[in-house]
């Protein structure tokens, strides 16, 4: 039996019991009614996360599979190239890998060897730079003696020139260089003795060999101002290009634009190749997806695949053979047939550019849906086939920029044959050669002894003289020909752009340096400049020297540039004789 006492003090702890349980109850009541009403007001963003989620993943999904297809193409790609490379190149790419590898190993311990490193600067060659920073006060900003800031612009070297026209579309070379002039009427032309008395010194340099040719002219008025053996020929190199240049302007005219067509017939598909060498696989790329889409339009049966390569004839093979500076000359490749990635200089080249280039149509036909039976052939497209889709260069006149600038080889020999096609010759070696004599011919030119064996300069038969090469460039600043004018800003800078832009860095070359616009020539034994500069008085003068016999290639260059330089840095008129 329990006493009362105990019966009271457990009614008191039920009492206790129950007021906690009811404070708890409360207490978690109101906590609930808060989270439900947070809930509330967090559910319809959670729910636009989700939805948000969704659709990210969704998109990641989609990019995903994009990816893996490109990388897929780009496997292909690559193995293509990896086969269509000769024993020899292959080799080439195992040698560097292993050098390469060898080279990192090296440069790491190296790295390690050279001690502490502080921001991207070893710290000995940081404390260095600081003491002489504080002892000397040397300063490298724009502007600074040997520092150039930059080339000047076309307009000021092309003043006398009159003005330059646009360009239709397309990138183009570089479009700078000259001292500003005022036009011809402000100051006297160079005369002939000063001009003599500054070029004979440097033109009888042993450096430039044996054979050397000269001609300087007033670039306006196309008035002789230096000559030596100025009509004799000689081997020109790369500076043949601007026969080229001016030939195919004249002919096509600076806004033609050489067409790659993808055309039908029946259930063949073929592209056919215009002669378009600055063909991209990004280009090739886009052609195929507009084809794909032309194909929807009538069935989705699978299609068989050819290539056409009758636009040009003759050899594809320069008589120098399997080149780095030259692919095979087809009316149909990508990239120049460059197998390394690069868009100028040598490079190995594909061994059949064509087959190279459908074979990339192909597999860009394959993924936009296309079913592509067998291998793509060479063969003719039929009269009957209708056209699906078509990509056009840039225009002539920026190709021939590139063509200048670089000294492209590849380009120079599709210029040429464009000049043939649209003269009605055979678009090969001979056809070219006889199509841009013809053309320079009307334009009452001296080509006494001149032949034209290739576009490009390789040929060593090719012949021009110093006096055709400054008519060219005078013609090409004649204000009435306008559509000339990219072979002048088409033209490298000394020292900035282009195949001189390693060139003009020494003490004796800089004053030519941003003034001499000029195109390069070598082969061995062979170096030639031809181009513009404007001379101290603001005239702006068409020079062009051809050697041939130099056993030093740097030797010669040098003295050529110097040759250059002393007509930017000379006004070159006779004194007035005393009392």
């Amino acid at each position: 039996m329990c006493s009362r006492k105990g019966l009271v003090e457990v009614h008191d702890t039920g009492s206790k019991v129950r007021g906690t349980a009811n404070r708890a109850y409360r207490s978690t009541l109101r906590a609930a009614r808060s989270v439900a009403a947070h809930t509330r007001t967090v559910a319809p963003r959670a729910r636009a996360l989700a939805a948000h989620t969704g659709a990210l993943a969704a998109h990641t999904r989609t990019t995903a599979a994009r990816a893996h297809a490109h990388g897929r193409a780009a496997v292909h790609r690559a193995r293509r190239r990896w086969r269509a490379a000769s024993p020899q190149q292959r080799l080439t790419v195992r040698f560097t890998a292993a050098s390469t590898a060898l080279g990192l190993v090296a440069a790491l311990l190296a790295v390690a060897a050279a001690g502490p490193w502080d921001s991207g600067q070893r710290t000995a060659e940081r404390v260095r730079a600081a003491r002489q920073e504080r002892g000397s006060g040397a300063d490298h900003t724009p502007g600074t003696p040997g520092r150039p800031s930059g080339p000047p612009a076309a307009p000021q070297v092309l003043a006398p020139a009159g003005p330059v026209p646009e360009q239709d579309a397309g990138e183009g070379g570089p479009q700078g260089s000259g001292r500003g002039g005022s036009g011809p009427e402000q100051m006297p032309p160079p005369t002939a003795s000063a001009l003599a008395d500054t070029l004979e010194p440097l033109i009888e340099d042993g450096s430039l060999g044996a054979v050397r040719h000269a001609s300087v002219v007033d670039a306006v008025t196309g008035r002789r101002l230096f000559s030596r053996d100025a009509r004799a020929v000689s081997a020109p190199a790369s500076t043949i290009k601007l026969a080229t240049a001016v030939a195919a302007l004249t002919a096509r005219g600076g806004t033609y634009r050489i067409a790659t067509r993808a055309v039908r017939e029946d259930d063949r598909v073929t592209l056919v190749g215009g002669g378009d060498p600055t063909l991209t696989e990004k280009d090739l790329t886009a052609l195929a997806a507009r084809t794909a889409r032309a194909l929807d339009e009538g069935d989705t049966h699978p299609v068989r695949l050819r290539y056409d390569t009758s636009r040009y004839t003759g050899t594809e093979r320069h008589v120098i053979g399997p080149n780095e500076n030259l692919a095979r000359v087809t009316p149909l490749m990508v990239e120049e047939g460059r197998t390394d990635g690069s868009d100028h200089g040598p490079a190995p080249r594909a061994a059949d550019p064509a087959r190279e280039a459908a074979d990339v149509f192909a597999d860009a036909l394959e993924d936009e849906g296309v079913t592509v039976e067998g291998a793509p052939r060479e063969r003719t497209a039929g009269k009957r086939a209708t056209e699906l889709a078509v990509h056009r260069s840039a225009p002539l006149g920026a190709l021939v920029e590139r063509m200048l600038t670089h000294s492209d080889n590849d380009l120079a020999e599709a210029l040429a044959r464009q000049t043939a096609l649209a003269a009605g010759e055979p678009a090969g070696f001979r056809g070219a050669g006889r199509a841009v004599r013809h053309t320079l011919d009307r334009l009452g030119l001296p080509l006494k002894g001149a032949r034209f064996a290739d576009g490009s300069g390789l040929d060593r038969a090719d012949r021009v003289s110093p006096e055709l090469l400054t008519r060219l460039l005078t013609l090409a600043a004649d204000p009435d020909r306008p559509e000339l004018r990219t072979v002048l800003t088409g033209l490298p800078v000394a020292r900035f752009t282009g195949t001189l832009g390693s060139r003009y860095g020494g003490e004796r070359g800089e004053p030519g340096a941003g003034l001499v616009r000029a195109k390069t020539g070598t082969l061995t034994g062979v170096n030639t400049l031809a181009g513009t500069v404007v001379d101290a008085d603001g005239r702006m003068l068409a020079f062009a020297f051809l050697t041939t016999g130099a056993t030093a290639r740097d030797a010669a260059q040098q003295s050529l540039d110097r040759l250059a330089s002393a007509l930017a840095n000379c006004g070159c008129r006779d004194s007035p004789s005393a009392g």
